[in-house]
């Protein structure tokens, strides 16, 4: 493992933050499309969400670093960030055709895509870092609730 530099750790962060925030610009106004749609019973306040993802990037980002960071074996390492760079596009992808372009079923089915990548994202970190997987399981968890959530709506309206 490579010494640890706070530059490199805030990087993956940051990188991650603005792929949410720029996904977010580019999707318009969530709140007001949100409140008019018939939602599943356990849906949170529109509020909620952009706590939640602020969370869960910064843990994507710092795990990211950590698989980065360590060179015991380059092609695990290289195959994991593949992962992690495909599912953050993905991740980075919903939120538009959710709410910019009010494709329900796609924003449905890529949830489900999405939901599978991290869960092969997870198992790739932790054959690099237990702990770089784990960081990933709050996010994991908030996309099966995220994946119902895009189901149900899809189905509902």
């Amino acid at each position: 493992m490579k010494k640890f530099k706070l530059t490199d750790l805030l990087i993956f962060v940051v990188t991650a933050e603005l792929v949410g925030a720029l996904s977010a610009l580019l999707a318009g106004d969530f709140t007001s499309f949100y409140s008019e749609m018939i939602r599943p019973p356990l849906s949170p306040p529109p509020w909620l969400f952009p706590v939640v993802w602020a969370i869960l990037y910064a843990l994507m980002g710092t795990s990211a670093y950590m698989i980065w960071n360590n060179r015991k074996n380059e092609i695990r390492r290289s195959s994991a960030l593949r992962l992690y760079y495909i599912q953050l596009a993905v991740n980075f992808s919903w939120s538009i055709f959710f709410f910019r372009f009010r494709a329900l079923g796609l924003a449905a089915a890529v949830a489900v895509i999405l939901f599978l990548l991290v869960g092969a994202m997870i198992l790739s970190f932790r054959r690099i870092s237990s702990l770089a997987a784990r960081l990933n399981i709050p996010y994991l968890v908030w996309l099966g609730f995220a994946t119902y959530l895009a189901v149900a709506i899809y189905f509902l309206n």
